[in-house]
């Protein structure tokens, strides 16, 4: 009897600490600081950096554009930067439907009645205008790292994308998560300088983090990484062409990259500087940015290597990039 009395009193202490978790978390919103009152300055200077950024580095046209899915790299059309629409769901192992959102100049369906304190917060700290957390697959986890004056790069860039009319839904995400999602976003908690070109390893510790190869190559389970598996491929995304495991690119010798010299990593992504439109093979397309990251210069390529060979090596063995593929 004393034990039902105790197990009985357990259940309900469970149920009214769950019930306020619940409550808590409905009417929570992001932690979230005021957007800054800054008005980025126009400078071609930084026009041109967060051209680069957006476009090679970040990768912010990968997700907010319209692509071709029959040439090689997945290119994006450029008539279609920053309107948004592509989906990220269930297939890509996400818990729910999320779209990329227009981020064109559009001030009805893009960001431009947003102000620039206002973008500079969504990209960095995950919060949109209204408030609403951003899910996470909006990279700003990792953003966080992008310096002040590169932020305001990115910023003099979007404002000059050409308005397109284009409505994105608002993500739709299953329970839990559409609740915990909340708990995503927080504050950069202070200035973040540019990072010195001649330190190398921070150069390319740097340009890794902003490009958010770890969110890639990470195996993904609901749309959050698998501790431990960081760099080490494994997530199987479901693309038009049929299905794409992201590889191993730690430091492993045997499953890795870590045999690959850095003549060779420089040389592969270079190699597609040089690429057209080229027809891609049946079920072996890609969305890895080769296309972008040749345009990088070898003195940050190889930063990025060097980097990477300092990250720790897992042995994760990927079978096949392309399992859907014709033998």
């Amino acid at each position: 009897m004393k034990v039902g009395k105790i197990v009985g009193g357990g259940l309900a202490l469970f149920a009214v600490v769950g019930l306020g978790g619940f409550t808590f978390l409905s009417a929570a919103r992001p932690i979230a600081r005021p957007a800054s009152t800054e008005v980025v300055e126009r400078t071609p200077v930084r026009l041109a950096r967060g051209r680069y950024l957006a476009e090679t580095v970040i990768g912010c046209m990968d997700c907010h554009s319209k692509h071709r899915d029959d040439l090689y790299g997945w290119p994006a059309i450029p008539a279609t930067y920053g309107q948004g629409g592509f989906s990220f769901d269930q297939k890509l192992g996400l818990p729910g439907v999320i779209q990329a959102q227009n981020i064109t100049s559009d001030p009805e369906t893009g960001i431009g009645s947003w102000t620039d304190g206002e973008v500079m917060r969504a990209i960095r700290e995950g919060v949109a205008r209204n408030g609403r957390a951003l899910f996470p697959m909006m990279p700003y986890e990792q953003l966080r790292a992008l310096s002040d004056e590169d932020t305001r790069s990115v910023v003099v860039y979007l404002r000059s994308l050409p308005p397109i009319k284009k409505a994105i839904p608002d993500p739709v995400l299953d329970f839990p998560v559409s609740l915990l999602v909340r708990l995503s976003p927080q504050p950069v908690d202070g200035p973040v300088p540019d990072v010195k070109q001649e330190d190398h390893l921070a150069l390319g510790k740097y340009l890794v983090t902003i490009s958010s190869c770890v969110v890639c190559h990470t195996n993904q389970v609901r749309g959050r990484p698998v501790k431990g598996m960081e760099y080490a491929g494994g997530w199987v995304l479901e693309m038009p062409w049929g299905r794409l495991v992201t590889p191993n690119i730690t430091p492993d010798p045997e499953t890795g990259i870590g045999n690959m010299t850095k003549e060779a990593f420089i040389g592969r992504v270079k190699s597609f500087a040089s690429l057209g439109e080229v027809p891609a093979p049946k079920a072996r397309n890609t969305i890895m940015p080769w296309l972008e990251f040749a345009h990088m210069p070898e003195e940050e390529l190889g930063a990025i290597y060097d980097y990477l060979r300092t990250v720790p090596p897992v042995k994760n063995k990927i079978e096949n990039v392309f399992p859907d593929a014709p033998t």
